[in-house]
């Protein structure tokens, strides 16, 4: 699964790197290193221009825009994460729905509109796992690309109308979004067996794409990202606790026998240096970190 990630590169830096043609964030976010679920977070959508969020959320069935709209462009929004289906009664649904499994998303009925006509990505620096230890206890690693760039998760977005508000207020209209994860090849499965789908920017453009509803073709785009281009080391249990936040919770840390590994998996350039000193750590008889 993904419950939690890093995210703190300013909205301008985000604006670039995914080619964002409309910004549409009001209010930009302080860097978080600690985003946990229902939290607002960034996401970038591509969306036909519209006179305004309300006609917008006006679609064939009065909950959503229209799949297939022509002239869209990339947006970067801000959405509260845990998706909240737009025949939800309230929104309490959505703290349960912070991700989608690849495998059964095109059928959920809680995702399988979303998947259809509003999917988005969700930019990370980063995001944390947690490691059973021999003994019980859990070790936090945080996982990010080796070349410093964001990690661009595949997500879904909904809006839900809030019946309490009155229908010609902007905020009438709760965006919300989720994180599609999937199954975790053999060296990140170490760590856990799940992981958040992560999209290769050269997919960006057509899993965006709101007219292309081809299931079969937006499958195709959820394949796990490859594990080379990937690097992880363990972190300070402090990530534990949402009250504590800031760029400390992503420094990498000795844990009992894997100093080495906390030092290898923090050397640019050598993504996959942290997978083999954890293979050697779990080999020689003392347990797995991963």
């Amino acid at each position: 699964m993904c419950g939690r990630y890093a995210s703190a590169r300013k909205r301008i830096e985000l604006l670039e790197e995914f080619g964002v043609q409309r910004d549409q964030v009001a209010e930009p976010l302080k860097p978080d290193y600690n985003v946990a679920p229902t939290k607002p977070v960034y996401t970038v959508v591509a969306r036909a221009a519209r006179p305004s969020d309300r006609e917008a959320a006006r679609g064939d069935d009065g909950a959503g825009p229209p799949a297939g709209a022509g002239g869209a462009e990339r947006e970067l929004r801000v959405m509260r994460w845990g998706l909240v289906p737009f025949w939800a009664k309230d929104i309490k649904i959505g703290s349960r729905m912070i991700n989608a499994r690849a495998e059964t998303v095109a059928e959920k009925p809680a995702f399988r509109r979303a998947f259809a006509k509003r999917r988005c990505l969700v930019p990370a620096d980063g995001y944390y796992e947690w490691q059973q230890l021999p003994g019980g206890a859990k070790q936090p690693m945080y996982i990010s690309r080796a070349d410093g760039r964001s990690l661009a998760f595949a997500g879904l977005y909904e809006l839900w109308r809030d019946p309490a508000v009155v229908a010609d207020d902007d905020d009438a209209w709760l965006w919300t979004t989720t994180i599609i994860t999937t199954s975790a090849p053999d060296e990140l499965g170490m760590i856990h067996d799940r992981m958040p789908m992560i999209i290769d920017p050269g997919s960006w453009a057509d899993w965006l794409d709101p007219a292309n509803d081809d299931v079969a073709d937006l499958k195709a785009l959820l394949t796990p990202a490859m594990v080379g281009d990937l690097t992880t080391w363990p972190v300070s249990a402090a990530v534990n606790s949402v009250r504590n936040n800031g760029p400390e919770l992503i420094k990498p840390v000795s844990v009992d026998k894997a100093g080495t590994l906390a030092a290898a998996a923090a050397g640019a350039g050598r993504p996959a240096a942290a997978v083999r000193a954890a293979r050697a750590f779990a080999e020689d008889g003392t347990g797995a970190l991963f």
